[in-house]
């Protein structure tokens, strides 16, 4: 067997003995002997593969799978700008702590640097973004090379996975390839040299022990008897398992935060970032905090950005915790503000002044019961609804522009619901191909709400061969033909008006049933009232896509009334 080939097959054997469950792969010819040991692990049921033509796409198909499994995933592409093609995933990967594992086929080092077709320097490509860049050995005939094949699969799944302390995320395998590449005899390998059959058992050739969690941090400093306000931003992992709070402490949660959903004894405040300027800016003192604790990494609402660079507030930081139970390297301290960065207090120890949790209850409830979003078809609106229409179980990814923002704004926590969103660099890259890759990797329906930019963004998303596997998945798509987040931003202030449209606003007139039905998706229209009817789960695997037209020309509007609303209810309740 050629040697191009055999290590194929024992780089592929060695992903399934260490857990992996699914691979994405992407057509070439460097990268062929990986293809066909896929095909064959796919074919005999030890691995699923999902084939897709666009490396982008591929890339955030991966990290779809690997946020929602919690398992490493290979991506497995050619030699070039295929390779490029995944940074933007490698990106989110990184910031997200997804293990994702980067095979990028390339030429031997004697052709790098020398002219030669489709060749480029792409060792360590990634730069910091990966948590290491590991080139295997060149394959060649002789006894014992299979046992360092598989030694550095080994290496390489581990550092992805942080299994051995580091921090989970991605790794590049770069895997030069010397032509003859694929053995017209033979389609699996022989067995000359015994480490090419691998382990008995099935067992990987290296086993990582992972240590128990341990917190190497002390509780932080809390203040007893001070006002205390939690805020929670992005991070699926951002508390251990078992973590509590003080019962009722107010709690200002991102939907990307476990505590939107769960607070975990404290009292989540649905309207609170309505709230919160009224506290910043004197008009309620009684709201204004002393301290504030951070969980994960805010990364939505400038309100927020306002509280944690304000001088005269303590904050306090909590670093995010990897599937593992270990603490992340890092902790968030966007407005250089942070004074203690620790673990989260015994709630017995927190000792919070209730005076002033009571009042933030109160504040957000009256605020919510001014912020309508039930008679109008705009952003927030379709957020309120589509979350309200989920079906209990349901996994939601939701685009990150202004999709994300309107479900924080209007949409009415679900403890049932799961909520993903690239957040990690807040990209509007490949969000359909991180949907198709959470539903599957969840067993239930899957549902996306994106913009139409975003959509428009990643169509390739749609893209699925007659012979993948699929999921459920329902993509809603808010449809303003054009960029509506821009219309609240500076430049979507009225003296902007005569160049907004065409650099900021962006309009495409896109037929999406065109577009669908020429992917051969199913596609129909709606409005935020018919979405029950609409998001019915199906109970087939396959993706369709519900178009709702929302307005973009009242959002910047809408958004003053309601914060006007908010302030004089606020005002009138001192």
């Amino acid at each position: 067997m050629f040697p191009s080939t055999a290590q194929a097959h024992v780089v592929v054997d060695e992903w399934v003995r260490a857990g992996v469950t699914d691979a994405v792969a992407c057509p070439g010819s460097r990268n062929a002997p990986l293809l066909v040991a896929l095909e064959a692990a796919d074919r005999d049921g030890r691995l699923r593969l999902h084939v897709r033509i666009d490396e982008r796409g591929a890339g955030f198909l991966a990290v779809g799978l690997g946020a929602t499994t919690g398992r490493v995933v290979p991506v497995v592409v050619t030699s070039g700008t295929a390779v490029a093609n995944l940074h933007p995933a490698v990106l989110e990967a990184s910031r997200a702590g997804v293990g994702l594992l980067v095979v990028s086929a390339d030429r031997p080092v004697e052709l790098v640097d020398s002219g030669a077709n489709q060749t480029i320097d792409q060792a360590g490509l990634f730069g910091e973004a990966a948590r290491a860049s590991i080139v295997m050995p060149l394959a060649e005939d002789r006894a014992g090379a299979a046992r360092t094949w598989r030694a550095v699969v080994a290496r390489a799944l581990d550092r992805a996975a942080g299994t051995s302390g580091g921090d989970p995320g991605p790794v590049q395998l770069n895997v030069p390839l010397r032509e003859p590449l694929l053995d017209p005899a033979d389609d699996a390998p022989g067995e000359p040299d015994p480490a090419l059959a691998g382990r008995v058992d099935a067992a990987p050739w290296t086993r990582t022990i992972a240590a128990p969690p341990t917190s190497v941090l002390a509780p932080l400093p809390l203040r007893a008897g001070a006002r205390t306000l939690v805020v929670a931003g992005y991070g699926g992992a951002a508390v251990p398992a078992g973590t509590r709070l003080p019962e009722g402490v107010p709690v200002l949660a991102e939907p990307t935060s476990p505590l939107w959903s769960d607070a975990l004894g404290g009292r989540m405040l649905h309207a609170g970032t309505w709230v919160l300027p009224a506290a910043l800016d004197g008009l309620r003192d009684d709201l204004r905090p002393e301290q504030v604790v951070v969980l994960g990494r805010p990364t939505l609402h400038r309100s927020v950005s306002r509280l944690l660079a304000d001088p005269g507030i303590e904050v306090l930081a909590v670093p995010a915790v990897a599937p593992s139970g270990r603490p992340r390297p890092g902790w968030t301290d966007v407005a250089g503000a942070v004074s203690a960065v620790g673990a989260l207090p015994d709630p017995d120890d927190w000792k919070p002044d209730l005076h002033f949790a009571r009042a933030w209850a109160e504040a957000s409830d009256r605020a919510a019961s001014v912020i309508r979003t039930d008679d109008a078809e705009d952003g927030p609106a379709l957020a309120a609804a589509t979350v309200a229409a989920l079906p209990s179980g349901a996994h939601l990814v939701v685009g990150s522009s202004a999709p994300i923002r309107d479900v924080a704004l209007a949409a009415t926590p679900r403890g049932d619901v799961t909520v993903h969103s690239a957040r990690g660099v807040s990209g509007i890259d490949g969000a359909v191909s991180l949907a198709v890759g959470v539903s599957l990797g969840h067993r239930g329906p899957t549902y996306a709400l994106l913009g139409d930019l975003t959509f428009l963004h990643d169509t390739n998303g749609l893209l699925v061969g007659p012979d993948e596997p699929r999921g459920e998945l329902t993509i809603v798509v808010a449809n303003d033909d054009g960029g509506g987040i821009f219309t609240t931003l500076e430049q979507g202030a009225p003296r902007y008006a005569a160049a907004f449209e065409r650099v900021f606003g962006t309009p495409h007139g896109t037929d999406l049933a065109s577009l669908c039905a020429a992917h051969h998706v199913l596609h129909r229209r709606a409005t935020p009232a018919e979405l029950s009817d609409a998001l019915a789960p199906t109970g087939r695997p396959g993706t369709r896509v519900v178009e709702v037209t929302i307005d973009r020309t009242t959002r910047r509007a809408a958004g003053e009334q309601s914060a006007a609303a908010v302030r004089e209810a606020l005002s009138s309740a001192e």
